[in-house]
């Protein structure tokens, strides 16, 4: 359980719900994941480390926290992925109808289809862009369509769904995969312009989930299932301040981080680019 009261140790005025713009909703939950466990640990990491931040942001030469940043009480539910998707969707739609900037720290990736539902009802032209090592598309896994490796599958279908480094796939996910908005590690290195033709592929509404896997594991190694040949932090950070830029981003969350006691840097990456997307929303 947090013990945390506010992000980043902000000042009180700045984390009341009515006057902040944003919420965060964590969600520690890490009930399915197959290999490394700890994603539920992960909200917890990333708002202690977000205590040892700089709240200024000399990219954007601003202070994002002013605009107020509420910390929402986490989700506890554990009993069941598909229970979790239904508390975690009543949530955000609920702080959606308040006009919050809804934002999520999980938890594995599993958390982030209750998230997509809700923006979904809100938004019907919704894209979703995911940056994931993993493209997370199987209809089933170990009996449940709500494991983390299912987490982008109902949204191949609802939304336009947009993946980015994804390096690692079975089989049986080939049949959903969109070739023609699909951005493997292989694709990026051989093509100056992708993250151009990303931008192309996004609709006005985009919804971000980024699984932090989707960063090369020498700079994110505190992952459940880390895999070589991911992104890097400057190449990420030039596309989503492109996505800011271009287009109406109405949400997101980071999931995914299992923190290792001795190696905190890859907490506070986490927490920096959590508050780095803020800016960009805010800030360009």
């Amino acid at each position: 359980m947090s013990d945390h009261k506010t992000f980043g140790g902000i000042p009180t005025e700045n984390t009341q719900y009515e006057s902040s713009k944003v919420v965060l909703l964590p969600i520690p939950y890490d009930g399915t994941s197959t290999y490394g466990k700890g994603a539920d640990l992960g909200p917890n990491a990333i708002l202690s480390a977000a205590e040892n931040m700089e709240l200024y942001d000399i990219e954007t030469d601003s202070e994002v926290y002013l605009n107020g940043i509420y910390l929402a009480p986490e989700i506890k539910e554990k009993s069941s992925p598909e229970a979790v998707a239904k508390q975690v969707e009543a949530a955000v739609e609920k702080h959606l109808n308040q006009e919050k900037f809804v934002t999520i720290l999980g938890g594995e990736h599993s958390v982030s289809i209750g998230a997509i539902r809700a923006f979904k009802s809100k938004y019907d032209a919704l894209t979703v862009l995911q940056l994931d090592a993993h493209s997370d598309l199987r209809p089933t896994y170990q009996g449940s369509t709500h494991n983390h490796a299912c987490a982008l599958h109902e949204a191949s279908f609802t939304t336009n769904l947009v993946q980015v480094g994804i390096r690692s796939m079975d089989r049986v996910e080939l049949p959903f995969l969109n070739k023609d908005t699909l951005f493997t590690s292989y694709d990026i290195r051989s093509n100056d312009y992708w993250q151009d033709d990303v931008i192309n592929c996004l609709g006005k509404k985009v919804y971000i989930t980024i699984d932090l896997d989707v960063f090369d594991p020498s700079i994110m190694p505190s992952t459940g299932t880390p895999e070589p040949g991911g992104l890097l932090w400057n190449e990420t950070l030039d596309l989503l301040k492109k996505v800011f830029s271009d287009c109406d981003v109405v949400g997101f969350d980071i999931v995914e981080l299992a923190p290792k006691p001795s190696l905190s840097a890859p907490d506070f990456m986490a927490a920096k680019l959590y508050y780095k997307l803020l800016s960009y929303k805010y800030h360009l």
